[in-house]
């Protein structure tokens, strides 16, 4: 599926709800259902700087796309990880690297998000399309 068909997805998911405590069991949902990442990744080297909680993000270059795993020990950051990561794991690098990720305003994430939360959601992106860049330069 396209970056955009799958954006399209978690919209469609989070139209389902008008409360945002509703959406909120959402994100922490997709939390819980985030893959686990091999315990060999959450080391400091792979902690996305910028975030309140710790973040650990694992990118992988297969075949021409980018596979991405993550965690955090924070369940609400945890589910926002997760819906980057379904979101953007198994894309081209150039694909990423273009990806708006206009789903992040269209569902309201955004403004129901504390300052420091969205600081951290932005260095999940820039993190996310920094590795896109760099495996596409390796390739």
């Amino acid at each position: 599926m396209t970056i955009q068909e799958l954006e399209s997805q978690i919209v469609d998911e989070f139209a389902a709800f008008d409360d945002w405590l509703d959406k909120y069991d959402l994100i922490l949902d997709m939390g819980k259902s985030l893959p686990p990442i091999d315990p060999k990744y959450k080391t400091d080297q792979f902690i996305i700087s910028g975030c309140q909680s710790k973040v650990w993000l694992h990118a992988e270059y297969r075949d021409g796309k980018v596979y991405f795993t993550a965690d955090s020990d924070a369940i609400i950051t945890k589910g926002i990880v997760s819906m980057l990561v379904s979101v953007l794991s198994g894309q081209t690098p150039d694909a990423i690297q273009s990806a708006d990720l206009s789903f992040i305003d269209r569902i309201g994430l955004k403004e129901h998000l504390s300052p420091t939360r969205s600081n951290g959601l932005a260095s999940m992106v820039k993190q996310m399309k920094l590795y896109a860049m760099v495996f596409k330069m390796k390739s």
